[in-house]
């Protein structure tokens, strides 16, 4: 069985975004094509997803000086477990959706805090001899970026993402939907094209 993972990160409901309206899209013709497929969504603003915090960074140096788990305060305890069940959910997805608005030529600070969460050396990458190598190769990763102009996906944003997702050993397929506030009198036309490019990309991610 197939599980996919997918990464809302815009605190804007779905009606009023054009990234997560392009993904409603895409699952709705992915799941017509993969009906056994599971699906497990995390809507990064919804949960308040928490950032790379000092409970976090003090609960990690606690247990690499060498103090066990149960030592640690409650706090810290709840936030390691958090990062870590997040950790694993990553590991264990077959495939990874992600969907954003680009802002201020980078991606919203909330998907910056699961990236974080999901790049963690001896969980789903280690340092060899010759660099790097990734833990959990062979994902299909689909990134549906949303931005009011136009980069042609040329931006600081969907470099992040992909160079990311390279490194930890994912095959990565990007679906810009680009130019609606640049050209308000072609946002519907944006969208059709969005909807399907997304189509096609169903039948092969």
């Amino acid at each position: 069985m197939t599980t996919v993972l997918v990464i809302k990160a815009n605190p804007k409901p779905t009606s009023a975004s054009h990234s997560l309206t392009v993904l409603e899209h895409f699952l709705t013709s992915y799941l017509q094509l993969h009906t056994n497929d599971t699906v497990v969504v995390r809507d990064l603003y919804a949960e308040k997803f928490p950032d790379f915090d000092r409970d976090l960074v003090t609960a990690q140096r606690a247990l690499s000086a060498g103090k066990t788990f149960a030592d640690l305060p409650d706090a810290q305890q709840t936030r390691l477990t958090q990062f870590r069940q997040t950790t694993q959910q990553f590991i264990d997805a077959d495939k990874v959706i992600i969907a954003n608005p680009l802002w201020n030529l980078m991606i919203p600070g909330k998907l910056k805090a699961w990236f974080d969460t999901v790049c963690v050396e001896g969980q789903t990458f280690e340092t060899v001899a010759v660099g790097e190598r990734p833990l959990a190769p062979g994902k299909q990763v689909l990134h549906i970026q949303a931005a009011g102009g136009i980069t042609n996906g040329q931006n600081l944003a969907s470099r992040y993402v992909k160079d990311v997702m390279t490194f930890l050993g994912a095959d990565v397929t990007a679906l810009p939907v680009e130019g609606m506030d640049r050209y308000p009198k072609r946002a519907d036309s944006i969208m059709a094209e969005a909807f399907r490019t997304a189509d096609e990309i169903a039948t092969v991610f």
